[in-house]
């Protein structure tokens, strides 16, 4: 199933839940993506981070970012998902 993020938080949701789903901590999703646990829980708590560091954290996880059109659905019903 696809996960859609519009908002920074929704995307920490999204990262956060697919480490949780593989059993990893932030450490070591961490080590996986090179940069500190603090900044993984930066990305998770307020999806914060740069592109690069935010791309390479869904490669560790198997994910991938997919650029489409925008659904209908509002933030807010999203945000419901979680």
């Amino acid at each position: 199933m696809d996960t859609i993020a519009r908002t920074p938080l929704q995307l920490g949701n999204a990262i956060r839940e697919s480490r949780r789903k593989l059993r990893w901590t932030q450490e070591q999703l961490a080590a996986k993506v090179g940069v500190r646990q603090k900044t993984v829980s930066d990305i998770e708590n307020a999806g914060a981070g740069r592109l690069d560091t935010l791309l390479r954290a869904l490669g560790a996880l198997d994910l991938e970012l997919v650029i489409r059109p925008r659904t209908k659905s509002s933030a807010d019903d999203i945000e419901a998902i979680f």
